[in-house]
């Protein structure tokens, strides 16, 4: 895939919201001891990445939330990476 492919920032999204509805949900909608372990299992494939692909989905994270019309997904979407593990808190 190239940095053009449309198909990276469309999984990016879906990764991310993915995270974000385990995140939020109900103990009555998703077991919560399942949704913390689908959550640290992504974090944890994000943070095997190699360095270079690390960069570009942290960079396709920032032109996602760089355009992201709903303030509480572009949080979200900011968020992401250091709550993942993917950054340090300074980043």
């Amino acid at each position: 895939m190239t940095d053009m492919d449309p198909l990276v920032p469309v999984l990016a999204g879906l990764v991310v919201d993915t995270v974000r509805f385990l995140d939020g949900c109900e103990d009555d909608e998703v077991d919560p001891d399942s949704a913390v372990k689908m959550m640290e299992s992504v974090a944890g494939v994000l943070q095997r990445l190699p360095e270079d692909q690390l960069d570009r989905f942290l960079k396709t994270l920032t032109d996602l939330a760089a355009t992201e019309p709903d303030p509480h997904r572009r949080e979200f979407l900011e968020s992401f990476p250091g709550a993942c593990g993917l950054v340090d808190d300074e980043d």
